[in-house]
């Protein structure tokens, strides 16, 4: 297989021992990890890992999973700041088509950075991208506290909908 790219996962979040160096000046010192080769397809261990390597691995490549639409919408809304509507290239970048970077960029748009919940996913975000912002905070605070899957939310949102349409 060739190599893609090779990931370090040395740079991956990690414990870090905080203590004091020469003149009480504070120094970090970082828990040892291996690192492993990425392709499009594969994710490989160069040598055999601890499990708390492993564990710290899975974590970063889950982040990297998590925050990825977010990246790509506030990629695309920068671009077409700064140089006009850049869909199509964007679409030969980034291997996405149009719909999904519109998508992408439209909900990044909707959340403030502040509003933007680590704990919840992108699917939540993309439920309550048509509200406004302080709907949305509460809903994003709700559905943290009652720790809502996606299918949670949808449900609770048809609830409230049908509870409005009586109401109106």
């Amino acid at each position: 297989m060739s190599r893609v790219a090779s990931a370090d996962l040395k740079r991956a979040p990690s414990r870090r021992a905080k203590s004091r160096g020469p003149g009480g000046v504070a120094t970090t010192a970082k828990a040892k990890t291996r690192s492993a080769t990425l392709s499009k397809t594969a994710w490989i261990p160069e040598e055999e890992m601890e499990h708390s390597e492993w564990i710290m691995a899975g974590r970063r490549l889950g982040a990297i999973g998590r925050c990825s639409q977010w990246w790509i919408g506030d990629w695309i809304r920068y671009g077409n700041a700064q140089w006009g509507e850049k869909y199509v290239e964007a679409a030969r970048v980034t291997g996405y088509d149009v719909a999904s970077l519109r998508n992408m960029a439209w909900v990044a748009s909707r959340f403030d950075l502040s509003l933007r919940s680590d704990t919840l996913t992108w699917s939540h975000h993309v439920l309550l991208a048509p509200f406004e912002a302080e709907e949305q905070r509460q809903w994003l605070e709700r559905a943290s506290e009652e720790r809502f899957s996606v299918a949670d939310m949808r449900l609770e949102l048809r609830h409230r909908r049908s509870k409005d349409d009586q109401i109106g």
